[in-house]
């Protein structure tokens, strides 16, 4: 029997250990060839050193996953042990996607975004789907930009629908590409930080890299290409249609989406969700579902997204028939 006591220092116990120590639990239910005891700011465990050694690992990410976000929940225990089967190890090589300027590495930061990461090393076809700051479109550039260095594509594509978030075109200057280009700032700030300005922008001239709105994808067979389609929840029926059969020889596809922020009149259905619902029984579509657990911005992040989810879910019990009837008898 081997012993190792790892000393939680400076950290709120109930943030990361959970309410009466849950997040231990889980992790002793894990591993029940070893034996796990929180006492204080001590976790001490007791086993035989090859699962003491994953037992480390995984803490370690779970601390790494605490200063990232702030606190540690039983869903996050959860993923990190389930996924592959193994703790989530960030320091992992082999998950590296690409290494882009400056000596950044560039891979995946949680279990949901190494899932994307993997759907699209099998499948032609990938739906990511989830909030915002959750990295999937950076994931879905990177993958790109790597399948591009790997020479397993001659070109990259990337496309979203011309829909105004709250605002007007209209009303800003210059023609449509360059009405367009703040909405794609997300997509070259990603771009820039994985390919150098000047490749960049000979690609672009090039048409090696392409970022161009939807409706210019009519018409066209987008072949030994990586596309990624985003925003797609601001997709109509028909243009989402139209994309999906775009698709030729040697490609492959990620279509991105936050199905809580769609822009479309209020009458108009997203496309995403009608597509999502056809092709559920389709061989070799992958689907991802990212959450508020994968963002990787500023941990309130996590929380505005958590309380406006939770307002959304409060207006649509508010709108079934039976409480709106209960609404109008008390009238």
């Amino acid at each position: 029997m081997v012993e190792k006591v790892i000393t939680l220092e400076n950290i709120p116990l109930l943030d990361f250990l959970g309410t009466e120590n849950e997040n231990i639990r889980q992790i002793a239910v894990a591993f029940p060839q070893s034996k796990i005891v929180s006492r204080g700011n001590e976790i001490r465990i007791q086993g035989r050193a090859p699962e003491i050694l994953r037992i480390n690992d995984l803490l370690n990410m779970l601390l790494q996953h605490f200063h990232r976000f702030g606190h540690v929940t039983p869903d996050n225990v959860k993923e990190y042990i389930a996924l592959e089967g193994a703790p989530f190890e960030e320091n992992r090589k082999d998950d590296v996607i690409i290494f882009g300027n400056k000596g950044l590495v560039i891979k995946p930061k949680s279990p949901n975004q190494r899932k994307l990461v993997d759907a699209s090393f099998k499948n032609d076809l990938v739906f990511a789907l989830g909030p915002a700051g959750t990295g999937k479109t950076y994931i879905a550039v990177a993958l790109a930009v790597r399948a591009l260095k790997n020479r397993e594509v001659k070109r990259i594509i990337i496309t979203r629908p011309a829909v105004e978030a709250g605002e007007n075109l209209g009303f800003l200057p210059g023609d449509l590409q360059e009405k367009l280009d703040p909405y794609l700032r997300p997509i070259y700030d990603a771009l820039a930080d994985m390919v150098p300005s000047e490749k960049l922008k000979f690609y672009q001239e090039t048409r090696v890299i392409e970022i161009a709105p939807l409706a210019y994808m009519r018409g066209r067979t987008l072949h030994d290409a990586f596309v990624l389609l985003d925003e797609a929840q601001n997709t109509t029926s028909e243009q989402i249609k139209m994309f999906l059969t775009r698709m030729g020889p040697n490609s492959k596809v990620i279509i991105t989406g936050d199905q809580t922020q769609v822009d479309l009149p209020s009458r108009q259905k997203s496309g995403l969700k009608e597509a999502l619902a056809v092709l559920k029984d389709v061989k070799g579509i992958g689907v991802v579902n990212l959450s508020g657990k994968d963002v990787i911005r500023h941990k309130l992040v996590k929380s505005i997204i958590e309380a406006y989810e939770k307002s959304e879910n409060q207006k649509y019990e508010r709108r079934e028939p039976g409480n709106s009837d209960k609404g109008q008898d008390k009238r």
